[in-house]
């Protein structure tokens, strides 16, 4: 994994669009580094997304496919030849790097849609793959069709906050500067990006740039209000942005800070102290005016320094507050040492502390933050479902728990969301299967529209028929090597009759266990900052 250095995070702090070790290879490359050059760009950070507040997750199922105009037959000449080693074997995400790395050197368009678009179905988690996809739109001057791709990744993986950034530099760079909307689309797109990501322990990135932005536009009241947010959100670089807070307030008048609400507030606040009245304004003024009311020098300097002394002081109960959260969860982020999906496998510690760390969050966080660490934690062991399921079913039962404690109508979209993201993860056939009949049941009994159930039993019948056509496959001697079939045989048939037996005894109360697989990548390097002193 890269470490970033202090002069590369001020550059990407600066919102530079950055040229990181994420850069997309043109020229033919040996097959056998693609792997690791992907693995890297995957941890790398830059720019990202502007999403449509009104699209469903789940148009990402629906929106896979793009039309492909041309015939195949004028597909490049050696595709085919790649095509049917991911045909026969879906898993082979080697087989998958070869694929997308021809169809990229090839520059052939529509066999990298068919190519791209198939991946994703089982690996939707690859927010390196999806930025290639985008700028492999871009290079063909497809803007609309690359800003499509942007979102559908997003849609995937909404906690990646590198495609995030990379969305939103790509708006800042095709956007018209001229068009009055502009602004409002990439503010509008930032917002989006922190609250879908901006509660990741690692999200600092994220914030800093949406700072910069509103700097740049000269919104101080605008920079403020974002800080008044982060600095309650345990995040990696909590130090950092109290410390940059501080700078922003003295470096500006308080009541270029604050708002015409909060500056009276204050004025008020710090008269009733000093025993005298903020209302010193003009006869007829509905509010006290500003400080352009005082006219010695001397009392002027005083009256800021105050005002810029308190804001301080109200903002340091909240970093002492955040820095006692921090510390809680800091020796837990120091353990997760790959945060981002890899079909290696993971070192028996790093699965024991994402463990420890989920049921400290459930014991001690809030609902948004267990369910974000479930969406970066399963994201990591996205291939160990037979530990998830068999050892840590409690975890997901008491996460789902949390959905259906309250209206069952109320949350049936998020609770259906769950069982999407299991049936259209990378689950063996047979573990979709499994939340597939559960989906079906679960409508039967609560759903509220019946072309709902209709669908769910379709895609259930779908997967019913491609489990019989791998069959097929096997027996027609197109299946993996034995050793590897034997062991995802294995895992698979103990990870299934685990978490069918589990969901039958919970049945009653419908705590169904769910997949949540998103993305995430981890830039920073713990070495950079202190940790928060002990408490």
């Amino acid at each position: 994994m890269q470490n970033y250095h202090m002069d590369e995070y001020r550059n990407s702090s600066n919102g530079s669009t950055g040229n990181s070790s994420e850069v997309v290879v043109e020229q033919s490359a040996d097959f056998s580094t693609e792997i690791m050059n992907v693995t890297e760009m995957e941890q790398s950070p830059d720019g990202s997304p502007n999403v449509n507040a009104t699209t469903e997750e789940n148009e990402i199922a629906n929106a896979v496919d793009l039309p492909v105009i041309e015939t195949e037959a004028n597909f490049p000449p050696e595709y085919e030849k790649f095509w049917k080693t991911v045909e026969n074997n879906p898993q082979d995400f080697t087989g998958w790097v070869y694929l997308l790395q021809y169809v990229e050197q090839e520059n052939h368009l529509m066999a990298a849609r068919k190519a791209f678009d198939k991946f994703f179905i089982h690996y939707p988690y690859c927010y390196g793959y999806w930025k290639k996809y985008a700028d492999l739109e871009k290079r063909h001057d497809n803007i609309k069709q690359s800003d499509e791709v942007y979102r559908r990744g997003l849609q995937a993986i909404p906690l990646s906050v590198d495609l995030w950034i990379h969305y939103i530099n790509f708006l800042k760079e095709t956007l018209d500067p001229g068009d009055s909307e502009t602004n409002s689309t990439i503010r509008g797109t930032f917002e989006h990006a922190v609250l879908a990501a901006g509660t990741d322990f690692r999200s600092d990135r994220l914030w800093e740039m949406y700072i910069n932005w509103e700097n740049e536009q000269g919104n101080l009241r605008e920079v403020t209000a974002i800080y008044d947010r982060i600095l309650g959100i345990p995040t990696q670089l909590y130090s950092h942005h109290f410390q940059r807070f501080k700078e922003h307030v003295q470096n500006n008048l308080p009541r270029d800070l604050l708002t015409g609400e909060q500056f009276i507030q204050l004025r008020r606040e710090l008269a009733s102290v000093n025993g005298h009245s903020g209302d010193d304004g003009p006869p007829g003024d509905d509010l006290p005016s500003g400080i352009e009311d005082i006219t010695d020098p001397a009392k002027l300097i005083t009256e800021i320094e105050n005002m810029r002394h308190r804001i301080i002081e109200i903002h340091q109960e909240m970093f002492n507050y955040n820095e006692h959260e921090v510390s809680k969860r800091w020796t837990f982020e120091e353990g997760i040492k790959r945060p981002y999906f890899h079909v290696k496998p993971l070192e028996k510690a790093q699965l024991k502390n994402w463990k420890e760390y989920l049921e400290f969050e459930i014991e001690n966080g809030t609902h948004e933050r267990v369910v974000v660490l479930f969406e970066r934690c399963v994201i990591s062991c996205a291939l160990y479902e037979e530990f998830w399921i068999k050892e840590n079913t409690k975890l997901y039962l008491n996460l789902l728990e949390m959905e259906y404690s309250g209206d069952l109508k109320q949350n049936e979209e998020n609770i259906l969301n769950c069982f999407d993201k299991a049936i259209h993860g990378s689950l063996p056939i047979k573990m979709k299967i499994t939340f597939s009949q559960r989906k079906v049941e679960f409508l039967e009994d609560f759903g509220s529209d019946v072309n709902k159930l209709l669908n769910a039993y379709d895609e259930h019948q779908t997967l019913l028929k491609e489990q019989d056509s791998l069959k097929r496959k096997a027996e027609n001697g197109s299946e993996e090597p034995e050793e590897k079939k034997a062991h995802t045989e294995d895992t698979t048939s103990s990870s299934t009759q685990m978490i069918d037996g589990d969901l039958q005894a919970n049945q009653a109360a419908y705590n169904y266990s769910a997949w949540y697989q998103y993305n995430y990548q981890n830039p920073w390097n713990y070495g950079q900052y202190y940790p928060p002193p002990p408490t």
